[in-house]
């Protein structure tokens, strides 16, 4: 089993905050239940609102809205605003979105391997119930 070291007895008590404060930092940035969702659908390239709403699934207009606009306040995203008739408005990732490649690339894995688990383990129990 893998350590988790953010406040393992190795660590001293200001390296502990100093993690908890880095993981809570990260968590107000990316946390929730939109925000890495829009940024993988943005991977692929700028969208417009209603595409990326679509690509996305399940997103209301007012929380895409919201999550965008935290996404730009925190350097994710940009909003590009093309003039004209009509008024065209586009989301695309900036480069700072960028780091967070190592950070997705985890997190899907571990999604995968989490899913994987609770497969064998919802099998398991099911042949121990008959």
């Amino acid at each position: 089993m893998a350590k988790i070291n953010s406040c393992s007895a190795d660590l001293s008590p200001e390296q502990c905050s100093a993690n908890l404060l880095a993981v809570g930092d990260a968590l107000y940035a990316i946390g929730g239940k939109w925000k890495l969702r829009i940024i993988i659908a943005l991977k692929s390239g700028s969208k417009r609102f209603n595409e990326l709403q679509r690509s996305i699934g399940g997103i209301s207009a007012k929380a895409l809205a919201a999550e965008l606009k935290d996404l730009e306040l925190n350097g994710f995203v940009h909003r590009r605003v093309f003039t004209g008739s009509p008024v065209v408005i586009s989301y695309a990732l900036t480069e700072y979105a960028g780091t967070l490649g190592n950070v997705l690339d985890a997190l899907a894995a571990w999604g995968s391997m989490h899913r994987e688990t609770i497969k064998k383990s919802m099998r398991k129990n099911k042949r121990v119930a008959l």
